[in-house]
């Protein structure tokens, strides 16, 4: 499950030209702030099968994309999953993406990095908290864990520096030792592929099934 309740003011569309257009950014909140827990989503869960999605623009009729929109996927182990992720939630939420274990044991991530904005007050910024191997019998050890997550996260000069480099010299160091990378660009276009489908799938009124494949059509909502 992913569900990421954010809200972006008109002045962020109008800070740049290509913002909020299909030509310019090529979608809104799926392409722009979603691709993280749905990158998140499909390492989880794998293959995908089958996907039907909806999109709709709710609160920014200045924009020509999408500020909202939810999908229901199917893996092909037979798992699934749902998608929401929206502009529109004013103040925005924390994102979060769960996994929900056929025991009924769930793991999840608070993939936005406890980002929280509050209405007349300033924004909170709290480290990632990534719960995922606590089980039945263990639940006096997470806040130990969560103590150690916050303690390294308010270490670094900045967070978003340290990770990227982090996966960079994995690249480099892939190419110096012939390997794969531990993200490659395949993991990337799945993504790519799951916000495509939820566009065609919307435009065509129908589920969409895996593998994607390239389409001609002039429009901007359903090309890979």
């Amino acid at each position: 499950t992913i569900n990421m309740l954010g809200w972006r003011e008109k002045w962020y569309y109008d800070s740049d030209p290509w913002r909020g257009t299909w030509k310019g950014e090529g979608g809104g909140v799926l392409v722009s702030q979603a691709p993280h827990p749905l990158d998140l989503l499909q390492w989880y869960m794998g293959e995908i099968d089958e996907l039907y999605g909806l999109w709709s623009n709710l609160n920014h009729p200045y924009i020509e994309v999408e500020d909202t929109a939810n999908a229901i996927l199917k893996f092909k182990h037979g798992g699934v999953a749902n998608i929401i992720v929206t502009n529109s939630q004013k103040p925005g939420i924390f994102g979060k993406v769960q996994v929900h274990g056929e025991n009924g044991a769930s793991v999840g991530v608070q993939t936005e990095g406890g980002a929280m904005f509050i209405a007349g007050m300033t924004s909170i910024l709290e480290p990632p908290v990534n719960d995922l191997w606590t089980v039945p019998g263990e639940e006096h050890m997470l806040e130990k864990w969560v103590r150690e997550d916050s303690e390294f996260f308010n270490s670094l000069k900045d967070p978003m520096e340290y990770f990227h480099e982090r996966q960079i010299e994995d690249f480099l160091q892939a190419m110096l030792e012939g390997r794969r990378p531990l993200i490659t660009g395949e993991d990337g276009r799945v993504t790519v592929e799951i916000f495509t489908a939820i566009y065609r799938s919307t435009r065509d009124n129908k589920p969409v099934r895996w593998p994607l494949v390239p389409e001609n059509k002039g429009d901007f909502d359903g090309r890979l």
